[in-house]
């Protein structure tokens, strides 16, 4: 998508807080061109998170990785098992302007607050509840973002009501902002827009003098 954008001489703009994801495409990661063998996938998952780490234990023992982080471990356990264990490299295609948005602690937290009150008055939970009416699972939902994992813990009866529910949903999603920050805090790179201020003139004073320069987008 961003090389077919590049081609209409316009610039695209990646926007969103998955850090993996964008560091993926503005650093270049190389990635392996191995399929996943998906019959190997669905024997790990009938494991237990703690015995899937033994696994890997017995396989590498000087692994790193959190035990408790069943998503990682079986990606190892299964780039053992395909024969992928180099590391990606990382070779930059593109020249990136990277703008950085945040608040000071409390208003975070509080904007997180409103924002997920607005999202449960907007119909999250019919939205939720829809889904499961037309046959979505819920091992597919709670493999979704935080709201959906807790709504559907929630509608299945998992948490007892729509308040614990609120304030568990609402502590998530402020830790997970807090790993994100973490993330992003060691990019030198990024330059952090003053939102006390005027961030949107202060991205604009970046981008013109970018794009004029002629980088690559």
């Amino acid at each position: 998508a961003t090389d077919a954008i590049g081609k209409r001489a316009c610039a695209p703009f990646l926007v969103g807080g998955t850090g993996l994801y964008l560091e993926c495409v503005t650093e270049g990661y190389t990635l392996s061109d191995k399929m996943p063998d998906l019959e190997y996938r669905a024997h790990l998952e009938t494991y237990s998170t703690p015995a899937l780490y033994d696994m890997l234990i017995a396989l590498r023992p000087d692994t790193t990785v959190d035990a408790r982080n069943r998503n990682r471990v079986m990606r190892l356990l299964e780039k053992i098992h395909d024969g992928d264990e180099m590391p990606a490299g990382r070779e930059a295609r593109y020249d990136c302007l990277k703008l950085g948005v945040t608040w000071p602690r409390e208003e975070l937290r509080r904007r997180i607050d409103v924002r997920l009150e607005r999202r449960l008055q907007e119909g999250m939970i019919e939205e939720v509840q829809g889904l499961l009416d037309r046959g979505a699972t819920v091992e597919f939902l709670l493999k979704l973002g935080l709201e959906y994992r807790f709504i559907t813990r929630y509608l299945m009866g998992e948490i007892s009501t729509l308040e614990e529910m609120t304030q568990l949903l609402a502590t998530a999603i402020k830790q997970f902002a807090k790993r994100q920050m973490i993330w992003f805090r060691r990019d030198p790179d990024i330059i952090w827009l003053d939102m006390a201020a005027d961030p949107v003139g202060q991205a604009a004073k970046l981008i013109t003098p970018f794009l004029e320069s002629g980088s690559r987008p």
